[in-house]
């Protein structure tokens, strides 16, 4: 894929071009990247959203749901009219309307290593936004694996947190987290899905342009009650049984 910028493209982004260190040089990072955004919910909503208005050149997405009406206070990505559609090409009509310059894969599959495997092997980066912890542990996994940087993002209530997990390097999932609880139906505000997913779109767009300093080592916490952001540091385990060892 050619990074060079035409005039439109100049045009569109023109705004986060003007950011110090970021430039026509990190805007064409973007355009040649791959992200592979797990799970079109309430996190990959915003997610997919303020990736493909900053250009990133392309977007795996992967959901094996479709769309209900009880995910739409939440789930910006969908629309009333497309209840029933697969949450996958849902999220491609979505960013195709936003911008038709990124180009959308959208997977319909539950997340496990042969799929991943199959549509994420070329990303640089992958977005956990599933709302279960088997599915995150596999994704987990999967980024150890292959050496890939994984964002981490979760939400409940009006509550949120955010992990960047450098594989083999900084604390990964299952380090954090032994197990997740049982999956079921949780409550959740859509704003707060809101910001957690773009604090993850933009950590995936500081790691891709170089902007910022060295990513992970926390957690960071979201008390949306209250409006109060919280870091916690966290430490890789030793004992821990996906990176430990």
């Amino acid at each position: 894929m050619s990074t060079d910028m035409d005039p439109k493209e100049l045009e569109r982004y023109s705004r986060q071009i003007e950011i110090p260190g970021w430039g026509e040089e990190g805007q064409g990072k973007l355009k040649a990247a791959t992200v592979c955004v797990a799970g079109a919910g309430g996190l990959g909503s915003p997610a997919c959203l303020y990736l493909a208005a900053a250009g990133v050149g392309k977007l795996v997405v992967v959901d094996r749901d479709r769309v209900e009406l009880s995910n739409l206070n939440r789930q910006i990505l969908h629309t009333t009219a497309r209840i029933g559609q697969g949450k996958s090409d849902s999220a491609a009509r979505a960013v195709g309307e936003l911008n038709p310059e990124v180009e959308v894969v959208p997977m319909e599959a539950d997340i496990n290593a042969t799929t991943l495997d199959r549509v994420a092997m070329n990303a640089d980066i992958l977005l956990d936004c599933l709302d279960d912890f088997p599915s995150r542990f596999v994704l987990n996994r999967y980024a150890l694996r292959m050496r890939v940087p994984m964002v981490h993002g979760a939400v409940s209530g009006m509550e949120g947190r955010l992990l960047y997990v450098r594989p083999r390097e900084t604390a990964c999932l299952r380090c954090v987290f032994r197990e997740g609880p049982s999956r079921g139906s949780f409550p959740v505000l859509g704003a707060v899905p809101g910001v957690m997913g773009a604090l993850q779109a933009l950590e995936a767009l500081k790691y891709l342009t170089g902007i910022g300093g060295k990513q992970g080592g926390s957690m960071l916490i979201f008390n949306g009650a209250a409006g109060e952001f919280r870091r916690m540091t966290v430490a890789r385990d030793p004992e821990c049984p996906d990176c430990g060892g």
